[in-house]
């Protein structure tokens, strides 16, 4: 039992080495996304109007501005691994709000046919923003680095 343990043990260590490398590729490959889809929208902002428009978005000239920002500011946030976390939750609240409005179906489609919900464009984006949310940047971010910088330089006091 005692070699089974061991191997256990080895394969755990492994696993968790591996959890920082793919979020960094995570954060790395969707932030660029969430910057083309973001600057995209900044580029052809009359476009994002008139589809928020038709889509029947309150505000459709601010909320616009608002997305094509937070996508763009959020995918460079992503790939820095600054405030990954704090930007992970606006970016995937702006993807559920892309299923609920521009592709409900796929969104009803969850359990029924989770191909078409699988398929949407919204789908990545809410996983990876998702998954940054709830396990982190990783090591290999700024948030890391700071949080480090912090304990180093300002020490909890021991109780």
């Amino acid at each position: 039992m005692k070699l089974l343990d061991r191997i256990y043990a080895w394969f755990l260590r492994a696993a968790n080495a591996c959890q920082s490398p793919l979020l960094l590729a995570i954060r790395l490959y969707w932030g660029w996304q969430f910057w083309l889809a973001g600057w995209g929208k900044i580029t052809n902002i009359p476009h994002v109007v008139e589809y928020f428009t038709n889509l029947g978005l309150p505000a459709p000239n601010f909320t616009s501005y608002f997305i094509a920002c937070l996508e763009a500011i959020g995918g460079v946030l992503l790939v820095l691994g600054l405030g990954s976390r704090l930007i992970s939750l606006p970016l995937a609240i702006d993807m559920f709000v892309a299923y609920a409005v521009a592709d409900r179906d796929a969104l009803f489609a969850i359990f029924s046919d989770p191909d078409k919900f699988m398929g949407s464009s919204s789908y990545t984006f809410l996983l990876a923003s998702l998954l940054i949310l709830i396990f982190g940047p990783g090591f290999f971010s700024l948030d890391h680095l700071i949080a480090w910088y912090r304990k180093k330089n300002h020490p909890s006091p021991e109780t």
